[in-house]
């Protein structure tokens, strides 16, 4: 498939920027980093040649720089919030993510409780995070923050907190997930720093929305659809454009909060650095598309996955109409719809003329194969034998799993593990193909094709097992559905 994003251009000059912002200040910044350090499947689904980790290999180049700090919101520890993309609690994740830093080199500092009301699940937390060496900070709840400047800015505010203890000139708060305090640390830290006589300064390092890109572009909009439930709104940057006749892209939160954190920063230096909440900002990923084209369509794609995503969401939960009706006005607004997708065209197709389930592909090179349910095999099981035979050069009619295998693995998913569905998941196909490979040449060479189906899209006219979605996620294949009863 054809890349749209320079990865190695966006190592050099992302690195630089920050190295610039690092300089403004003098002695230290803090650099509240949104997003995902790593596994950024967004940003690899819509720029195409970004891989999921690119942000944490630009950091590995500031490693003799930087520093990771870790926030965590005590409300978050309270209630074990998850992180629905990896099936696991916040305070788990800041230790896994405290691990992954540690392994490419990158130095993980203190951990910084927040929201912190002597809330005892955030107290055990700590315990545990001091025995394995960890530092551990608590940061208060200040009564009417953003807006009570004044209190804020005091050492009834900021002042009450825990002062963290860093030694390196780039600090780079992050967290789990959205709402933890990460911009509250940075400020809490910078008003303690000046009160030490210390030179701080503070950035924002946000991947979207892309503010050297129009409003309505496709990737911004594909932000949008990403963060629908979230009530983000993408915005022309009003103070940028007053300060400086450009248009810039933003999004509603920054623009909003922005004239309190001025307010802040003229508290704590005594004037503002910034002039627009756009001016905060270090990102470089808009200078570094390299085949837009690419890149529009990725993110069309992206917007389209997500409207699936939520209509299934909705089919199951029914509680998210709100984020459905979001995304299908960013879809008209896109002027798109769902027939885009050529997958989701071909599987219909498909359906129509065997009156069943059914599955399509797009491979790498455009090829569409398609593929439908049996007494013997799901939608998406029986895909995946005709896309790795299409790849290997199988004939279609070549039967790689013997209907005399099948059978003894059906009467045990049945009559002994009580199932309700005899047909064979992706994950029961690929042991099936794995036995047999050792044996059989068209197994092994259809096993063989695996990696090649990274990157390409699926559609299936059926909701579909956690098992199958987790198996198209390992492939690296984007999946929709159609909100129609889940095959079990």
């Amino acid at each position: 498939m054809r890349k749209g994003f320079d990865i190695e251009k966006y190592l050099r000059i992302q690195s630089e920027r920050i190295k610039e912002r690092i300089a403004k200040f003098g002695d230290k910044l803090y650099l509240e980093f949104g997003g995902k350090l790593f596994d950024d499947n967004h940003a690899s689904r819509v720029l195409p040649g970004f891989l999921p980790d690119t942000k944490l290999r630009m950091l590995i180049q500031l490693s003799d720089y930087a520093e990771i700090v870790m926030v965590i919101s005590a409300k978050d520890i309270e209630k074990n919030k998850m992180r629905s993309d990896l099936g696991i609690t916040y305070d788990e994740d800041v230790l896994r993510l405290r691990g992954e830093f540690e392994k490419v080199g990158l130095y993980a500092g203190g951990v910084v409780i927040t929201h912190y009301n002597g809330q005892s699940s955030a107290d055990a937390y700590r315990a545990r995070l001091e025995r394995l060496g960890i530092k551990v900070y608590y940061h208060y709840t200040i009564e009417g923050y953003p807006n009570n400047v004044a209190l804020i800015d005091s050492d009834e505010g900021f002042g009450k907190n825990d002062y963290v203890e860093t030694s390196r000139p780039l600090v780079i708060v992050t967290a789990p997930g959205p709402g933890s305090g990460k911009m509250a640390v940075c400020l809490s830290q910078l008003y303690q720093e000046n009160k030490k006589g210390v030179k701080a300064g503070y950035a924002k390092f946000e991947t979207f929305p892309v503010w050297n890109l129009p409003l309505k572009h496709p990737v911004n909009m594909a932000y949008e659809a990403a963060t629908a439930d979230l009530n983000d709104v993408n915005m022309i940057d009003p103070f940028h454009l007053e300060a400086y006749g450009n248009i810039a892209v933003n999004y509603n939160r920054d623009i909003e909060i922005f004239p309190v954190l001025n307010a802040i920063f003229e508290g704590i230096y005594g004037e503002s650095p910034y002039k627009s909440p756009t001016d905060m900002g270090v990102n470089m990923i808009g200078h570094c598309m390299s085949a837009e084209d690419v890149c529009c369509s990725a993110a069309r794609e992206e917007i389209i996955r997500r409207y699936y995503f939520a209509l299934c969401n909705l089919a199951e939960k029914g509680d998210n109409e709100n984020e459905v009706n979001k995304i299908a006005l960013i879809m008209k607004q896109a002027k798109l719809t769902t027939e885009y997708r050529r997958t989701t065209v071909a599987a219909h197709e498909r359906k129509e003329l065997t009156g069943v389930a059914s599955a399509a592909i797009e491979l790498q090179d455009g090829t569409i194969i398609t593929a439908r349910s049996s007494s013997l095999l799901g939608p998406c099981a029986a895909l995946l034998l005709n896309a790795t035979k299409h790849l290997a050069g199988i004939p279609h009619e070549t039967k790689l799993i013997p209907e005399e295998l099948i059978a003894p693995i059906q009467k045990t998913k049945v009559e002994y593990l009580h199932g309700h569905n005899p047909r064979l998941h992706m994950d029961e196909v690929l042991v099936a193909l794995s036995l047999l490979s050792n044996q059989d040449d068209n197994c092994r060479k259809a096993i063989d094709q695996l990696p090649k189906l990274e990157g390409c899209q699926v559609h299936c006219t059926v909701m579909l097992s956690d098992i199958d979605h987790k198996i198209f996620k390992k492939l690296g294949i984007g999946l929709t559905c159609d909100p129609v009863k889940k095959v079990e």
